[in-house]
Formats: C-alpha cells, structure tokens, sequence
C-alpha cells in the first residue's frame, strides 16, 4: 500500500523581528527542527516519499546558510523528497531554488518540481502531477492541466499544488492563485495534496491541505501537523492521519478585567498554558491596586516559563479601593496626589495617569517593606 507524508508552508527563512532576540531565534530554530522531525516521521511510518506543496522558503532572498540546513535537515528520509515552489520562493528564472542547484546543496533524492508537469516515482507507485507557481500571483487555474497529464499504469495519481481553494476557504484568503473546488475528480486524481493555507484542512475526501509544520502566528487553523496519507490501489479512498509535529504552542487572547474572580480566571487559564507556549495577552477593564501586584508577579513568573509572553495592558485601568489606598499609607499630600491620579486616569483614560500611580503605589509598597524589616 503506498504511503506517503504531505507537508506544506516551511516558510524557511521566516524572521520572528516582533519576539526578543531570544524567543526569535529560538521559533526559527524550531523550523529546522521540524524538518527534523518530518524526516522522523516519514521513517518511523515507512513512507515511500515526502511531498512537500509549496513555500519551503519564506522569500526568494533567504542566506545561502538557511538554503543549505533545509537539505542537510532532510537528509535522515533517504526516500524521495518531491518540493514545490509557492508564493514566497516561485520558481522564477533566478531563484532560491537556482541558488540551491549551484550551491550543490540539492541531495539525489530530492526532486524540485520547478516546471508543470509528471514526476514519476515508479519504484514506490507514485505519479505527483505538479502545478509550481513560477510567479508570485497567478489568476488562472495552474492545475487544469492536470487532466490532460497521462500516468502509468498501476501509479496513483498525486496532485501537488499551492493555492486558494476557491470558494471553500474564508473569504480574507486571498483569490489569487485558485485552485477548482473539484480538481480531484475532475482530473481523477487519487489525492490532492496542497499548500497555502497554514492549518490542517480538508476540502473533500481526496483534498487537503497539511498546513505548516510548526506554527508561526497567532491564527488558532489547527497548525503544526503533518498528514499521512495512504491509498492502497488507483481509485481507492485516502486513508489520512493527522500527525503532530509542532513544537510551540501559539495562544493570543483578549480579556476584561472588572471584578476579583476575572483576575483568577485569566491567572488558571495562564497557568494551564504548557512551557511551549507563545502567548500574545491584551487586558482591558480595571484592577485594583493588589489585584495589580498579583498580576504582575503572575506575569514575570509566565514570562520565565513559557517560550514567549507579552501583555498590552495599556487598557486595564488601575481602581485603587479604599483598602488599596489605606494599605499605602499615603497621608497627606502624597495621599492628594495619589488620589489626583486616580481622578485623571479613570476620567480622561490617561495613560500617563495610570502608569504614575502604579509607579507611585509600587514606591509607597517597597518603602513599607522596608520600613517592615
């Protein structure tokens, strides 16, 4: 029964600028290991090949270093590799993959479909009917020509593609490069194996798209997975196994903040979150002085544990409670201005305001303990 691996959108080369130096160097090392971990896969599930449906590269201009840890990383598969060019490294007449082919870096059993047409892999019955995009943007269906591509008998017939699905995908993807809606029984393909959108998803029985490897944004699409697909005869129905292959957790929400167990609520969810988390946190409402104390300890704790944390709180408006306000000691004229503060940042949302008061209450708290020792 042949079998194979489908995978898609490596992005390799992707810069993570907006992540301290730190996190970003680590979700770019997670990529490389993510081939890695293909490879693995394909061993560990006896698979006769590897497709791979576009944008193994991020951008046509990645380093000749980044060109050749993406082949050495493909090397523990000794199988067949079939990659496609996508959107982000098309198959221009000077291109990535040029650069690849005079670097030497391109390994015998790597075979780069940089031209429309059949490469046939008849020693593991498999016929990959490819649709390379040689420009960025297409407005034409690249894989009609699949039904007039002829495939020897006995071979299954893989469509390998990257695209929009038309009409089936959310109406923000792009329209670009579309792909039928029934490319695979039009062209009597066994399994059509695409790239573009960067979760798991499947159009029909015999279509799907793998998504990435590893997650690189904050989209909750079922991203960080491989399929493994297998067909035991022409014509027969795909068995697909999803297989998990991401190594960082991306979780990005939004909460209000209004009463205590709000605050108790968001600190569980962040302490459920796995040490592989990369976490993007907007917080809005108001908190109380203690309420903010808690928060931030909660916060630098988190960011010490997880991958990556970052919080926007520029939304969350500090509501000192008249305990707050008695536990700061503030007599006099310190207690007037903590109190101006109060005033200007819940009338007029000044940040300015807020970040004075959290500045000032943390200063009255660090001076009482140490008054305290």
């Amino acid at each position: 029964m042949p079998k194979f691996l489908h995978t898609a959108d490596w992005q390799m080369g992707r810069a993570f600028t907006r992540f301290e130096t730190e996190d970003g160097a680590a979700l770019v090392e997670a990529r490389f290991e993510a081939i890695e971990t293909l490879a693995q896969l394909a061993n560990e599930h006896q698979c006769d090949a590897v497709l791979v449906a576009g944008d193994v590269f991020d951008a046509q201009t990645v380093s000749d270093r980044t060109i050749r840890r993406v082949f050495n990383a493909t090397k523990a598969f000794a199988g067949p590799w079939v990659m496609l060019p996508g959107n982000h490294d098309a198959a221009l007449a000077e291109s990535v993959w040029t650069r690849a082919q005079r670097l030497g870096a391109i390994p015998e059993n790597v075979h780069l479909a940089l031209q429309p047409g059949v490469i046939n892999l008849q020693q593991q019955r498999l016929s990959i009917l490819c649709a390379p995009l040689t420009q960025r943007h297409t407005y034409g269906d690249l894989t009609e020509p699949f039904s007039g591509y002829d495939t020897p008998e006995g071979c299954l017939r893989i469509g390998l593609a990257h695209g929009s699905v038309q009409g089936l995908l959310p109406d923000e993807i792009d329209s670009t490069n579309p792909i039928a809606p029934d490319r695979a029984e039009a062209s009597r393909l066994d399994y059509l194996a695409l790239g573009d959108w960067h979760g798991t998803k499947q159009i029909d029985e015999r279509t799907w798209y793998s998504g990435t490897p590893e997650p690189e944004r904050f989209r909750n699409n079922e991203a960080g997975n491989a399929l493994l697909v297998e067909i035991s005869d022409p014509g027969a129905t795909p068995s697909v196994t999803q297989l998990p292959t991401g190594r960082y957790q991306w979780h990005q929400w939004r909460q209000t903040l209004a009463v205590q167990s709000d605050l108790e609520q968001l600190l569980e969810r962040l302490g459920a979150l796995p040490e592989s988390a990369v976490v993007d946190l907007r917080l809005d409402g108001s908190i109380t002085l203690a309420g903010e104390e808690t928060l931030l300890e909660a916060l630098s704790v988190a960011e010490a544990r997880f991958r990556s944390l970052r919080c926007e709180r520029s939304g969350l408006q500090l509501a000192p409670t008249d305990e707050d306000i008695a536990a700061l000691k503030a007599d006099g004229y310190l207690g007037e201005v903590v109190e101006s503060l109060r005033e200007q940042q819940e009338g007029a949302q000044d940040d300015a305001a807020r970040d004075a008061l959290a500045i000032l209450a943390g200063l009255l708290r660090e001076r009482e303990q140490e008054v305290g020792q």
